[in-house]
């Protein structure tokens, strides 16, 4: 089983759950005069970031993630968290004149989503190197870390061979156009929500089928709708996970790709990597914040059963 690195943001998250609607707040038609406050009961600062948020999960998988990330003076706590749940963090460059990425999410009842993000040490993510892995081969997520830090990283997977899952997300307005779809034609994974996959069709010019080419596996998720698989004319429709709660639904994209990925690297049908990333995905939202849900491998199959009516062996393809 080849080796992962995850790429990406190591941040702080400050989570607010509002207690209404963003539609209650927001006039269409004033759109362009938009001047709005909402009010939260409740927030919480959580360690996060995409390269912490999907390294934790793999390393609950049991997968021994390789963390790439630049980091800022405040991640010391954070690095023994990630070591100690199965996070190999000996790549994270630390810049002690910056602190770690900060985000502010507001959350409102229809689980809508606002994000406001400052990159702090991640802008650093454009200095480093995969070199270290060149004869390892490893497979790499290429997760939001900066315009500047997805190029690089695109770039290098590129040179050593490196086959790579691309994340682009919020990026892809911004992004110039020639790096957007140099990522998006050299990866082996596409992946984003429904409003990204759709943006980046739109801005690149391409169809679904051309998305689909040189066998490249596209995954849409689609919150509490699930997702969709698709390579070549094969498409899985994979069902969300039934939860206890929704306390959150902030970082179960992350650990889908993350239950996804220990799948995949095991070499798990599609929908069967689909339905491990729906179970991952549902932790996260029966918790507040992207890292403080918990499993064991065990709970992990037993929760995998009740959902899809089958077993699972992580193992069987090791």
């Amino acid at each position: 089983m080849k080796k992962v690195v995850v790429t990406g943001s190591l941040s702080f998250d400050h989570i607010m759950n509002l207690p209404s609607r963003f539609r209650d707040y927001i006039m269409p038609d004033k759109i362009h005069m938009l001047n709005v406050s909402f009010y939260a009961r409740k927030m919480r600062r959580e360690r996060g970031g995409t390269a912490g948020n999907i390294s934790y999960t793999l390393g609950l998988l049991g997968q021994k993630p390789h963390l790439v990330a630049a980091a800022g003076s405040d991640f010391a706590d954070y690095k023994k968290f990630l070591e100690a749940n199965g996070v190999d963090c000996k790549e994270v460059r630390v810049f002690k004149s910056n602190l770690c990425s900060t985000g502010f999410c507001l959350t409102d009842q229809d689980d809508n989503q606002m994000w406001g993000f400052s990159g702090g040490a991640m802008d650093y993510n454009k200095l480093l190197s995969l070199g270290k892995f060149k004869l390892q081969k490893p497979f790499v997520v290429v997760s939001p870390s900066g315009t500047e830090g997805l190029s690089n990283f695109v770039s290098q997977c590129i040179k050593y061979k490196f086959d790579y899952m691309y994340d682009p997300a919020f990026y892809i307005p911004t992004l110039p156009e020639t790096e957007l779809k140099k990522g998006v034609t050299n990866c082996s994974i596409l992946i984003g929500n429904d409003y990204e996959i759709s943006l980046l069709k739109r801005r690149l010019e391409l169809s679904m089928k051309d998305l689909l080419g040189k066998g490249r596996v596209v995954i849409t998720t689609l919150g509490a709708k699930g997702s969709l698989i698709r390579q070549g004319r094969a498409v899985f429709r994979i069902p969300a996970a039934r939860s206890r709660n929704t306390s959150d639904p902030t970082g179960a994209g992350d650990a889908y790709r993350a239950g996804f990925l220990t799948g995949y690297l095991r070499g798990l049908a599609l929908d069967v990597c689909g339905k491990m990333g729906a179970v991952a995905a549902v932790y996260t939202v029966e918790k507040y914040g992207t890292t403080t849900h918990k499993f064991t491998r065990t709970e992990f199959r037993v929760r995998y059963k009740r959902n899809f009516g089958e077993d699972l062996n992580l193992y069987e393809k090791a």
